[in-house]
């Protein structure tokens, strides 16, 4: 490969060099959402960081196997053994069947990934319909005698599986550190030790979302369906496996030990989490009233937002720091971001502008080189933004005639602000948004401003300044350049 991309793996806490296990194919399987209510901004992380990972990966060469899963059977309401399933619980209170349930948020959250540039997976499976691989696991992790059954369910044995392996080496954990830290609740009396987590539920009567099992009728806990949808699509050995930070203990503990039990060692080569965020420094919660969807952001109609951001402003936000550090939303940062957003658009469109010159005296390979280097460490994307910004200033000064730029420099800027901005980080230009406006009266402006030029070339100032004058009552910033125009739009 060109390039050789090294990224941080949370089993080992360092960063290491990507060797896929299968080259030039990568196997990447991320956790999805679990659809009963509307994405919010927690859901946009995980999905652009692992967007933007997906996108790079190709662009290096790999032919890429995206997995994201769907988890539609629902989770529990205490925790991931207890209560009563999520989804289930929708639809009783809305009377709908659970599906309908689904399959509304389901579309909801498309429509919301969509918007915000994230490329859909090469396969999004559904928990549900891979209930005869989640039954096949739990079958093979009792022959391999890592479970047991109880009154209808089957739960893993924690204890067993740490006396022959380590429960607890992708978070850190010792099983002591676990057994301290677990809640007592309702119906563990099912268990042999409170650390044990579900397989396979008995369902209770009253339970709607139900399948047949060798152990009676009941559903996958939820740690089953990513390891069983892993190994379905990606085989029993894949390279990435993705999701945010809160998923490493216990989901991705359990489907370590899940995986080692079932086939006798680990499945996931390099295990990769991205940070939280929070608002004003507090984990974003329904409970605590500072909980807002993508739509909110979208449409401003959140009480703690003071306008609307578009969702490319939401993307350039997110992807302004790294994506193992935490970000704090506050309405300052994301007005910051909406700026700097705006400024980057500007220089890409500033670059059909320029008028080459015989000879360049700005160092192009060495932006391009800058931003290679930034992505190959571990996905740092504050930095390239920081290189583009960079670019951008370079691109002002060729305006400006400060410096100059040949056609094939030109055309490698032009090639480098594209690769980066649109096809890495999966950012684009807006239309009906506060920076995209632009975008949309493009055309009629330059042709306006157009007009305006053959005016002033006839000496017709009449027309020049009504043309300027009306553009600018308008909300349009006119400035006259050596080689014709340059215009934004007010904020």
């Amino acid at each position: 490969m060109e390039h050789q991309l090294t990224i941080y793996n949370t089993l080992d806490r360092k960063k290491e060099l990507f060797v896929p296990l299968h080259a030039p194919h990568v196997g990447m399987y991320v956790c999805g959402p679990t659809v009963y209510g509307d994405a919010h901004l927690g859901h946009a992380r995980p999905a652009i960081t692992f967007d933007v990972l997906f996108r790079y990966l190709t662009r290096l060469g790999y032919k890429v196997r995206y997995v994201r899963n769907i988890t539609d059977v629902g989770h529990l309401e205490h925790d991931a053994d207890e209560g009563e399933d999520k989804i289930a619980k929708k639809a009783r209170l809305e009377q709908l069947e659970p599906m309908e349930v689904v399959q509304y948020y389901l579309n909801r959250y498309h429509k919301a990934m969509e918007a915000l540039n994230v490329l859909p997976p090469s396969i999004e499976p559904h928990a549900s319909g891979h209930i005869i691989e989640q039954i096949e696991l739990v079958k093979k992790i009792l022959d391999a005698g890592y479970a047991y059954e109880s009154q209808g369910s089957v739960y893993f044995d924690v204890a067993k599986y740490n006396k022959d392996h380590h429960y607890g080496k992708l978070s850190g954990r010792n099983l002591d550190d676990v057994l301290n830290t677990t809640r007592e609740l309702d119906g563990q009396e099912e268990k042999h030790n409170p650390a044990d987590f579900a397989l396979w539920k008995r369902a209770q009567p009253e339970h709607i979302m139900r399948w047949p099992s060798p152990w009676g009728d009941g559903f996958p806990g939820w740690h089953a369906e990513c390891t069983a949808m892993g190994r379905k699509y990606l085989g029993e050995h894949f390279d990435i496996h993705g999701g945010g930070m809160d998923l490493i203990f216990p989901h991705h503990e359990c489907e370590i030990a899940q995986s080692v039990a079932s086939q006798g060692d680990d499945m996931v080569h390099y295990w990769m989490h991205n940070n939280m965020i929070t608002i004003n420094g507090t984990k974003m919660g329904k409970s605590l009233g500072n909980f807002i969807t993508l739509d909110e952001f979208f449409s401003g109609s959140h009480k703690l937002l003071t306008q609307a951001y578009s969702p490319m402003t939401i993307r350039f936000f997110i992807l302004q720091a790294h994506y193992r550090s935490p970000v704090d939303f506050s309405n300052e940062a994301l007005q910051a971001a909406e700026k700097g957003l705006s400024r980057l658009m500007e220089a890409v469109d500033s670059l059909e502008k320029i008028t080459p010159a015989a000879t360049s005296n700005v160092d192009v390979k060495s932006l391009r080189t800058k931003c290679f280097e930034a992505m190959n460490d571990d996905l740092n994307t504050p930095i390239v933004i920081s290189h583009l910004f960079d670019g951008a200033k370079m691109i002002n000064n060729i305006i400006a005639g400060n410096n100059t730029i040949s056609a094939d420099d030109l055309k490698d800027l032009k090639e480098v602000f594209h690769t980066f901005c649109f096809d890495i980080l999966g950012l684009k230009e807006e239309i009906g948004s506060s920076d995209g406006r632009e975008a949309a009266y493009g055309k009629v402006v330059d042709m306006l401003l157009e007009q305006r030029v053959k005016a002033k070339a006839n000496k017709d100032w009449a027309t020049s300044d009504l043309i300027r004058n009306e553009l600018t009552a308008l909300g349009f910033e006119i400035k006259d350049t050596k080689d014709g125009f340059e215009w934004k739009l007010s904020k």
